[in-house]
């Protein structure tokens, strides 16, 4: 079992930046792969950044350039640094934990975490124009 607890969202103006918190407890080997996704309500989940056990992340082209995700095992937290935000990017933001191995993580963001085991309660990011 997984527990998963999201932090760090707020309300920004266009252009600012937030950094989202992550921390994980229980079973290591079920969230060698962690990730984020995005929803807004009447909309599809939206996968957004993903990282495997080896730290190596992928991100969806929405995000790139301006998001950046991480992980620090030793302390099982899962990061998200959101710089330069655009309206568009707000949404609830949820964490998401899987078994998977580095070869299908990337997947796993592609459908949203849609599919994995274990998500947060989600953190709310509402960026103002």
């Amino acid at each position: 079992q997984v527990h998963l607890q999201e932090s760090g969202g707020g309300s920004v103006q266009a252009g600012g930046s937030l950094r989202l918190s992550c921390v994980a407890s229980g079973d290591t080997a079920s969230r060698k792969c962690m990730g984020w996704f995005r929803q807004v309500p009447g909309k599809e989940r939206e996968g957004i950044a993903a990282i495997d056990s080896d730290g190596t992340p992928t991100y969806a082209d929405a995000v790139k350039g301006r998001f950046t995700i991480s992980r620090d095992n030793a302390e099982d937290t899962l990061y998200l640094q959101m710089n330069s935000l655009e309206p568009a990017d707000t949404a609830m933001y949820y964490c998401a934990a899987d078994e998977l191995s580095s070869f299908a993580c990337p997947r796993a963001m592609v459908v949203g975490f849609a599919l994995s085991h274990y998500s947060g309660q989600g953190t709310q990011v509402t960026v103002s124009s």
